[in-house]
Parts: C-alpha cells; sequence; structure tokens
C-alpha cells in the first residue's frame, strides 16, 4: 500500500479529528462488517454496480473508488473486470480494503490501496482520470461536500462516468439529524448505546411492527443485504453508519445536477428518494473531450 501524506490525507489529522469528537470512526464499523461478508453480499454489491452503470462487465474500465470504506465495492469492479484505485481518509477502512484484497485477491496487481483524502489536490493530481469514478455516501462526510465533489469531477475522463450518492435534504429533518450525529461523536460510550437504541426504534420500529402484523417478524432486517438497493450491506452497521456519520451534508437532487451539469456532466440514472430519508443516487457521464 502506497501512504498519501498531503495536507488533508495525513494519518494523525484523521486520529486529531476524530479525538476532538468532529469526526465519525467509519472504519471500526467496516472492521466489524467484514466479519459478515460473504458471497451473497459481494453479489448484490456486483449487481449495484451493473444496474447503475448500465454495464454487465467492466472490463479494461479505470475504476476509483474515493473513500472506499469497507474496500466491498472495489472489490465488486475488480471482480467485473475492472483495474481498481481505492483510497479512504481512515486507516482502518484502509485496512479493510486490504484485508479483502488479501482474502479475495492475492498478489494482486490490479488493485491498488492509498490513505488519502478527496480534499488532498496534490494527492488526486497524482492518481490522473478514471472511466469510472466512485463515491457512494462519502462526499457528504468530507465537511466540504461541494468542494470534494468539484474535485472529483475533475478526474472524470472523457466519455467518463462519475456514481455518487449524497443524503436527501430533509429541510428541518436534515438539521435534526445533524445534531443527533453531532451529539453521538461527542458522547462517551454508555450514551452512544442510548443514541443508537433510540434511533433503532425510530428508524426501523415502523417495520417491525408492519413485518409482525404481516405474520413475519424481523422479516425486512433478515432481508435488509438482498433488498433491491441493499446493496449487500447489513442493517445493523448501516444504522450505526447513519447515527455516527458526522461531519453531515446534505443536497437536493436538482442542486446536485445542476452543480455536475455547470462542470460539462450530464445525468444518466437519478434514484431519488423523494422527501425521505437516505440518499439520492446519481450517475453522471462525460461526453467527448474534457473541460
Amino acid at each position: 500500500m502506497s501512504v498519501r501524506k498531503g495536507r488533508w490525507s495525513s494519518v494523525s489529522g484523521w486520529n486529531e479529528e476524530v479525538r476532538k469528537g468532529k469526526r465519525f470512526a467509519f472504519g471500526e464499523n467496516w472492521t466489524l462488517f467484514l466479519r459478515l461478508l460473504n458471497e451473497e453480499r459481494i453479489g448484490g454489491a456486483e449487481q449495484s454496480l451493473r444496474q447503475m452503470l448500465s454495464a454487465e462487465r467492466l472490463d479494461g474500465k479505470a475504476f476509483l473508488d474515493a473513500g472506499s470504506g469497507s474496500g466491498l465495492f472495489s472489490l465488486a469492479a475488480r471482480r467485473l473486470g475492472a483495474r481498481v484505485v481505492s483510497f479512504d481518509y481512515d486507516p482502518a477502512s484502509v485496512a479493510c480494503a486490504m484485508e479483502l484484497r488479501r482474502r479475495y485477491c492475492p498478489a494482486e496487481s490490479q488493485w491498488r490501496i492509498d490513505q488519502g483524502s478527496v480534499l488532498d489536490q496534490e494527492y488526486l493530481d497524482r492518481l490522473g482520470k478514471f472511466d469510472i469514478v466512485y463515491s457512494w455516501g462519502v462526499l457528504h462526510h468530507t465537511g466540504s461536500m461541494w468542494e470534494a465533489l468539484d474535485k472529483l469531477v475533475g478526474l472524470v475522463a472523457p466519455n467518463g462516468q462519475l456514481f455518487i450518492a449524497i443524503y436527501n435534504d430533509q429541510d428541518w429533518a436534515s438539521r435534526l439529524w445533524k445534531g443527533v450525529k453531532r451529539a453521538y461523536v461527542r458522547s462517551p460510550a454508555p450514551l452512544k448505546r442510548l443514541i443508537l437504541i433510540a434511533a433503532l426504534v425510530r428508524l426501523w420500529g415502523p417495520t417491525v411492527v408492519r413485518d409482525t402484523l404481516g405474520g413475519e417478524p424481523l422479516r425486512s432486517w433478515r432481508t435488509y443485504a438482498s433488498k433491491p438497493g441493499g446493496r449487500g450491506m447489513d442493517a445493523w452497521r448501516d444504522l450505526v453508519d447513519w447515527v455516527g456519520g458526522y461531519p453531515f451534508e446534505v443536497a437536493t437532487p436538482e442542486a446536485v445536477v445542476g452543480f455536475c451539469k455547470k462542470r460539462g456532466l450530464e445525468v444518466q440514472q437519478l434514484n431519488s428518494c423523494g422527501r425521505g430519508l437516505g440518499c439520492n443516487e446519481f450517475v453522471f457521464a462525460r461526453s467527448g473531450a474534457a473541460d
């Protein structure tokens, strides 16, 4: 693994932000998720890429996973034939990706893993351009979402694609959740558990009641990874990721589309959650020569 040490990407900088309650330790959560990883979940991640990118295979494509988290989608892209570069600001997330490479792609020369930040222009300049730039649920946790998105757009090659997911702007509800997340990252462990329990009841209570009345208690919880749009993820780990996910920014679909259009990208696919809680998914394409 090559480790980049620019202004925004040092391990010491990340550690300091977590210590001061300015950032959630995503990598700790992803490390626990790896215990649950199996072929079904990997297949779910592969299907998500196929569906959104409208491609059965990615052979010969250069794929950038910006904010790789668990490394699951880097692995999925590699298994679909892409040449992959993964990076994450969180050193524990970098370790997760390295563990997946060790498990599934030993002696792999087509999957590079770095510790870096999407806000580190010096680091990004060394990466070059990519056919597919992927960043699912990452940019809104950087603390400078629009700057981060602008920098990612610059990495999309001519005729390339940008696949991102950004939290939906729910107005007052988003401001409320931001307060919850800020409180979570600044709280001691016992209070963190209470916040998680309250969020579990709020977010999953109605679904559990509905499943129970339908005669299948916890059906939605058990089938979370394989549901449409589940992406192979885990219900509990996603809940922890949601509650702890700080910094936290949001955007309307219109704002994201307009921002990217001004930078030469046209929307190919948009999965909107309407006025609901969650991420809006976007696939943009750059046609012709880059700006």
